[in-house]
């Protein structure tokens, strides 16, 4: 059960960065997912110690978890923007 929720998380948080990264167009549902959850990632293992807060990984899925989480997808759509377009918009 944690890991389809986390797969809707994921796919929810996704979908915002992408929006607030402009890039909604260009992707889809599964590479909203996956942004989603590979933000989720790189935010609950590197920014989580920094700040504290729960991990959605652990399936913690708590209000600072997950605005970490969406830290987290738009910092790497900004990485993935910088290396396709040259700018991070």
């Amino acid at each position: 059960m944690t890991l389809i929720l986390a797969i809707v998380i994921g796919g929810i948080i996704g979908w915002l960065a992408s929006l607030i990264m402009n890039r909604d167009a260009q992707q889809g549902i599964f590479l909203n997912i996956v942004v989603g959850i590979v933000g989720a990632l790189l935010a609950g293992f590197l920014l989580n110690p920094l700040i504290g807060g729960g991990n959605i990984a652990a399936g913690d899925f708590s209000l600072s978890s997950l605005l970490v989480s969406l830290l987290g997808a738009v910092v790497l759509l900004a990485i993935v923007n910088l290396f396709t377009r040259r700018s991070i918009r």
